[in-house]
């Protein structure tokens, strides 16, 4: 079974193939970041255009890369949810297209799903990755960790999961890029609030973690605005202060220090509510997904605390791209799951787990 994916959720244009569910054979990515920085943050409009622009060539370059032709391609999935409505608009009509004028089953993917599977992969000829050696074992206590999604979930077997938590408002992620926009970080600020958290002290200031009623639930709306009153208190300033004026204020130490108590008390946040769901289930393994997977404080934090060995994909595929859809895709036909009308299959931008 080898599937060609189609991933356009938000501000990257992806297109991978896999083979049987765990052989990569490709995986190009069109990312738009480089314009999108220019604006602070990823602006739906334009990623929707710049997925109209790349969205065949990726394509064209995955089938390339892969060196396969339509003639090798079995079936063809896209994330269809969740995500922004015009980006996900360009991958799921492309990919409809393609599946009648190629006659390919068509299958609708969760993206958030999808990033699970990403972990899944153990086999590449392609340079510059590094995968498991084997596949995860199930059950399995899953995190998602993003931009646009925080979620702790636990797999009983393929397709027979529940979602135990996730968060209320920001993705750990987005909380990530509006605290690098309080000290004067540009977008995409998360990598670049860990870079500078090295440099500072992550007790320096008392941020408060959430306390929810949901056992496992995520809230980041708190900690986010905690940060931008001891930005405000660091400069002798009120609450009235604009908090885009702040950074221009905001000492070299003083900046280095918020970064890595948010990144503490953030970091902290997910993994308590993990370990919470790790001893009442009692996984075999434990899968960190997302974008925020990449993270090493996260990875570090994670081996300190967490009484079992986690096993990472390559960080390549832990942000957005068309591999981890490939996979899923792939073990959704295998298990014999339904077919999307390519004719009909619409978008769900709020789609959940």
């Amino acid at each position: 079974m080898i599937v060609l994916g189609i991933e356009s959720s938000c501000d990257e244009t992806a297109v991978g193939i896999v083979e049987n569910g765990h052989i990569l054979h490709s995986n190009a990515i069109a990312s738009s970041m480089d314009v999108q920085a220019m604006y602070g943050g990823v602006v739906p409009e334009l990623a929707a255009r710049s997925h109209m622009e790349a969205v065949i060539p990726a394509v064209e370059k995955s089938l390339l890369q892969a060196n396969m032709t339509w003639d090798d391609i079995d079936a063809i999935a896209v994330t269809y949810g969740a995500g922004l409505g015009g980006s996900l608009l360009i991958g799921v009509l492309t990919a409809r297209t393609l599946a009648i004028t190629k006659h390919k089953p068509l299958y609708a993917i969760n993206h958030v799903e999808a990033h699970i599977y990403a972990n899944f992969l153990t086999s590449t000829s392609l340079p510059d990755y590094v995968l498991p050696a084997e596949q995860p074992q199930f059950p399995v206590l899953a995190l998602i960790a993003s931009g646009g999604h925080s979620q702790i979930v636990f797999f009983r077997d393929h397709f027979d999961y529940t979602l135990l938590g996730q968060t209320l408002d920001d993705a750990i992620g987005e909380a990530f890029d509006k605290v690098a926009k309080i000290i004067g970080l540009p977008y995409p600020g998360g990598p670049k609030v860990e870079r500078l958290a090295t440099e500072g002290n992550p007790h320096a200031y008392p941020l408060p973690k959430a306390k929810l009623a949901g056992k496992y639930d995520f809230s980041f709306s708190g900690v986010k605005t905690a940060v931008l009153r001891t930005a405000q208190a660091a400069i002798g300033a009120d609450f009235t202060f604009p908090s885009f004026q702040l950074a221009e204020r905001l000492s070299d130490t003083q900046k280095a220090d918020i970064a890595a108590s948010f990144t503490r008390v953030a970091l902290e946040t997910v993994i308590d509510k993990l370990l919470l769901a790790y001893e009442e289930f009692a996984p075999k393994q434990v899968i960190i997904a997302g974008g925020v997977a990449a993270s090493t404080p996260l990875r570090n934090m994670l081996a300190e605390r967490l009484p079992i060995d986690i096993t990472y994909t390559d960080r390549k595929l832990c942000t957005d791209n068309g591999a981890m859809v490939a996979t899923l895709g792939c073990f959704t036909a295998m298990h014999g799951l339904p077919v999307a009308d390519p004719r009909t299959l619409d978008i769900a931008p709020n789609l959940s787990m």
